[in-house]
């Protein structure tokens, strides 16, 4: 019988993309490395492209399940719902469905992206853009049997759409929808303003009532060392590197009982993954 991750009931950790140390960069080597290393979860990148066919897919799929390591997936960072270019729009759209069929295939559960950008619309009128395509390609991925959640990501930048407000909106008012919590965008989208342990509980707590003790029991979270300017996120960091509170996150991910999947996208990716697993175990 497969070892169940360590906080099966609660939170697993893992990493975004194929950890540095596995022996090849494929996400075969990758989820083997998850297992080896004692994380719980990794998410597939698929940042520059849905570049993995279904047989791949299957194997990846195969392996996970195997091994007892939860997959979600990255779409690709070219999306903007909001693009006023038709070519553009559809394009994105698309990646938004690849990502998703992909990832049932692999058997990941969520599908993450970032939404739009705002380009200088008001950001009632974009949430109505975006709100309009998310109903359509849930719709469609409804009627393929495709249940995997569409996650659209907590974003870094104040010309993004995907503040805490929206992306929880969003999930509350279409079906098949949740959000991507990012508490490294979330302070830096902010300029590092909500970086204590009452500004993370009063976003889980904005969670819990809009989307009812069953939001913190299904969280998609993304948990790293971050460098911010004016404009907000500027690149990622090690933990170590960055000024974000990083363990009051984690209490207070521990005091409301969140449950679900941290993926750390730090750029030496494992070794801040199990820094936040040993941190949260300790709590």
């Amino acid at each position: 019988m497969t070892e169940k991750p360590k906080s099966a009931n609660r939170l697993l950790f893992g990493t975004g993309g194929t950890p540095h140390s596995a022996r090849s960069r494929d996400s075969l080597a990758g989820i083997q490395r998850i297992k080896e290393l004692g994380l719980g979860c990794l998410e597939l990148e698929f940042v520059q492209g849905v570049k993995m066919g279904k047989e791949a897919a299957l194997k990846v799929g195969k392996l996970a399940r195997e091994l007892g390591i939860r997959l979600s997936a990255h779409g690709p960072y070219f999306i903007n719902l909001n693009a006023r270019e038709k070519e553009k729009l559809a394009a994105s759209r698309e990646r938004i469905l690849q990502t998703a069929r992909v990832a049932k295939i692999c058997g990941a559960t969520s599908a993450v992206f970032h939404a739009a950008f705002y380009l200088e619309d008001p950001p009632e009128k974009v949430y109505s853009v975006i709100k309009s395509h998310l109903n359509e390609l849930q719709c469609k991925l409804s009627k393929e049997g495709n249940s995997v959640q569409l996650r659209p990501e907590l974003t870094g930048k104040g010309t993004q759409f995907g503040s805490l407000e929206e992306i929880l909106r969003l999930s509350k008012e279409i079906k098949g929808v949740l959000p991507c919590l990012d508490f490294s965008h979330y302070y830096a989208r902010e300029n590092g303003r909500t970086n204590t342990y009452q500004h993370f509980a009063t976003a889980l707590e904005k969670v819990k009532e809009t989307l009812g003790r069953e939001g913190l029991k299904d969280m998609h979270i993304h948990l790293s060392g971050i460098d911010y300017g004016p404009k907000g996120e500027i690149r990622h960091l090690n933990l170590a590197q960055s000024g974000l509170n990083y363990r009051e996150v984690l209490q207070a991910l521990k005091d409301f009982g969140a449950e679900g999947t941290v993926i750390c996208e730090s750029r030496n990716l494992e070794d801040d993954a199990l820094l936040l697993q040993r941190t949260y175990q300790k709590l």
